[in-house]
Parts: C-alpha cells; structure tokens; sequence
C-alpha cells in the first residue's frame, strides 16, 4: 500500500469512523449511508477509500444501541471544511457517533474487512490442518498396534517355521500318531 498523500497543499486526508444502528432494514441503512456520504459531497471533499466493518458490538449502550455497524472512510478535503462536516454529522439522528481525525504521516490504509476476509480463510486452512493432523495420528496409532500385534503372533510363525525344519522321518511319524490316535474320530 502507498502512503496517503494529499494531492495539493490546499487539501488533506482526513479518516471518518462512523457508527450507526445495526438492526436496520436494508432501506434505512442505505439511506444513512448515503446522507454520510452527501455531507462530505457537499464540501466537495474526495472518497479515498472506504472500509465497511460490518456488524460490531458496543462497549456500552449508544442511544439504546448495543450493537452498530461501523464504516470508516477516508476523504481528501479542505480542512475549512472540516467543521461543517462534523457539525452535519453531530445533528443527524441516524449516526450514534461519529470521529474525524487526521492521519500521521506515512500512515498507509489497511482495509479491515479484507484483512478479516483472509484471516477467515486461513483460519479454514489451520482447521483443515488439524483435521489432517489428527487423521495422521489415528492412522500412526493404528499402525503401531498392528506392529505390536504382529509381535505377539511371531511365536506362532516360530514354531511353523520349527515344525518346517523337522526332518521328513519326524513329520511322517507324528502324522501317522495323529492318525492313530482314536480320540480325534
């Protein structure tokens, strides 16, 4: 991102946090928007840029309001025109509150809602991270006790392996036992 930097010297930038009602139909909002906007077209001041925050709770109540939608806007205009502004924006009865000030300088814009936005998506990434983490687990404990119950049944592939080393006299004579034995009929 750029600096901001006022195009003459017979302007500046000045940032507009706006709160107002956030249960509103879609109509009144607009509305409100649009008269916040108009007070700064009637002083011929300049949109920069503007940052819609969304929905946010309130510390404590405002005009019976616990929550507001904050949109924060940054203007180039006369700074003799700052007053009339902030005079129209103190008498509107749709704006709980309102803060012009002037940025440093050097002060570079950084839209909120998109770095929400993409906090969002990384925050999916992270969850689909643990998600594989813990299959991977799953599948390494699985596998262990596989291992393990593969080492427990060793003695028994040692004792076929025993029986295959015998010679052929002792296996044909422990058949013939097993055939002659009358218990197993």
């Amino acid at each position: 991102m750029a600096d901001l930097v006022a195009s003459s010297e017979d302007v500046r930038i000045y940032e507009c946090a706006v709160l107002y009602p956030y249960a509103l139909p879609q109509k009144e909002e607009a509305q409100i928007v649009k008269e916040i906007e108009g007070y700064f077209d009637e002083v011929g001041a300049k949109l920069i840029a503007k940052d819609a925050w969304g929905r946010r709770g309130l510390a404590y109540p405002i005009k019976g309001a616990k929550e507001a939608n904050v949109t924060i806007y940054y203007y180039e205009m006369d700074p003799l025109k700052l007053k009339e502004v902030d005079q129209s924006m103190k008498i509107s009865k749709g704006i709980l509150r309102h803060l012009l000030v002037k940025p440093p300088k050097h002060y570079q814009i950084v839209k909120y809602a998109d770095a929400y936005a993409q906090w969002l998506t990384e925050r999916e990434s992270i969850g689909q991270k643990r998600t594989r983490e813990k299959q991977e687990k799953l599948q390494e404990a699985v596998a262990a006790k596989a291992r393990r119950k593969a080492t427990q049944s060793k003695p028994v592939k040692k004792a076929e392996k025993s029986a295959e080393a015998m010679s052929g006299e002792a296996i044909s004579e422990g058949i013939e036992k097993l055939i002659s034995d009358d218990s197993l009929l």
